[in-house]
């Protein structure tokens, strides 16, 4: 019985009815025909709410539900969770569907609304998208039961508790792969780079094919051969190139629900793809105030696994970023010149001239390219219309947090150092050409 009372729920239709009889009632004193109406109303309603019950009550269990979900999804990106529902009916149904999903999305308020065939099966797929990493857990999936009538619901509450990690945006690392495998990396911004000259790493020598670079020929073996034969250069192979991660405090900064950290955990991990299919060795290593993790460049075919399940629990400590540890574990673990990809943030002159010295230290043993965010509300808010004094004493502000962005940019480049400075949106693409440039011009 109390399992029967808790999954009992009145509609709203029942509700206006039973107010409409109760207002015949009333009218019945002033006019005593209405009482008549008002008990004859009654009850109908009495018997179609029985009709009602017998039919959402007269099967037992009779509707199923069960959730299907990735092994694990995807950061900042669409995930599709896919519900199975399956009436055992033998009428047309309606109904309301909750899913429990994980605290972290916050849909509380999430609703969905189906209308099942006789005996029907269905898959309904909906999509979420995770703003931060780690454990989230689903919970009960709960269904309201109406027939046509639409007096009463029954509620079936099926359990279905899941957990499934949330990892790194491996889906954008995907995109990204199979558009570079297709050859269509323009279609998202990513430039083709104009090679200037070749690497100096040799292949083979082959015949002359016409197009061919004459300064390739090599005249040696021309001399011993019937036809022209030419030098045949690669690029440079085997290179390490490191992702260096600060997770200090600037990185805990949001933007659209997902930290600068995130932005730059999901870019580091396409960026690391694309090294590997580039067939360079690829590595990472985050800090805050101490370095936290290592991973040594290497080019093995589960080096995308390593770097990923790396990257799974990083988090920021709020704690000041260690830029003179990050110099010395360089010093001591890199034994050859590297390209180091360091994402960080820099909000003031004095912030980056605290460091400089660190970062131009690495930048003489290594190609270092600083890669820093724009804050992408500021220049929202600059862009608004101005129409008070306070308005230009604020947008005057705003105004020197952009210029002192700017001045950073130079100052890095005034020591030589490479830099990125782009919105968290555009960070992936601009980070991928940025290394592209670098190979094309043989920098590393």
């Amino acid at each position: 019985m109390i399992r029967f009372i808790r999954s009992l729920f009145i509609t709203g239709r029942l509700i206006v009815l039973l107010l409409l009889v109760v207002a015949f009632f009333a009218l019945g004193y002033s006019f005593p025909p209405m009482q008549s109406v008002a008990t004859a109303s009654l009850w109908i309603i009495t018997v179609l709410v029985v009709i009602d019950l017998l039919m959402l009550y007269g099967r037992g269990d009779a509707f199923e539900a069960e959730r299907f979900l990735p092994a694990r999804l995807s950061n900042g990106d669409e995930n599709e969770v896919t519900l199975k529902l399956k009436s055992n009916y033998p009428l047309h149904v309606d109904l309301q569907l909750i899913d429990e999903q994980p605290y972290q999305f916050q849909a509380r308020e999430q609703m969905f609304t189906l209308r099942l065939m006789p005996r029907e099966a269905r898959h309904h797929v909906y999509k979420v998208v995770p703003t931060e990493r780690g454990d989230y857990r689903f919970g009960r999936i709960h269904v309201f039961v109406s027939t046509n009538l639409k007096l009463m619901r029954r509620r079936y509450t099926i359990p279905a508790e899941q957990n499934v990690p949330v990892y790194p945006s491996f889906l954008q690392m995907r995109r990204f792969e199979l558009l570079a495998r297709a050859n269509r990396l323009d279609e998202i911004g990513i430039k083709r780079v104009r090679r200037r000259g070749h690497s100096m790493e040799y292949d083979q020598i082959r015949e002359y094919v016409k197009g061919d670079d004459i300064r390739t020929i090599n005249w040696k073996a021309t001399s011993r051969s019937t036809s022209l034969m030419v030098n045949q250069y690669q690029d440079e192979r085997a290179q390490e190139v490191y992702t260096v991660i600060d997770m200090g405090r600037v990185m805990k900064m949001p933007f659209n629900g997902m930290t600068l950290l995130d932005y730059s955990i999901n870019a580091g991990l396409v960026m690391s793809n694309v090294a590997l299919m580039k067939h360079e060795r690829a590595g990472l290593i985050t800090f805050a105030d101490t370095v936290k993790t290592t991973v040594k460049a290497e080019n093995r075919r589960l080096q995308m696994g390593r770097i990923m399940e790396m990257l799974y629990n990083q988090q920021t400590d709020f704690k000041e970023s260690g830029y003179e540890q990050l110099y010395a574990h360089l010093q001591r673990t890199l034994s050859r010149r590297s390209l180091i990809l360091l994402f960080t943030n820099f909000e003031t002159l004095h912030g980056l001239h605290r460091n400089l010295p660190y970062l131009r230290a690495i930048n003489r043993r290594h190609l270092l390219v600083a890669v820093f965010f724009e804050n992408a509300e500021l220049a929202e808010e600059m862009r608004k219309p101005t129409r008070k004094l306070w308005d230009i004493y604020y947008k005057t502000t705003l105004e020197k947090y952009i210029y002192e962005k700017r001045e950073i940019v130079k100052e890095l480049n005034r020591y030589g150092i490479s830099t990125i400075l782009t919105a968290p949106e555009n960070l992936t693409v601009d980070t991928v050409n940025k290394y592209l440039e670098i190979k094309s011009r043989g920098l590393l």
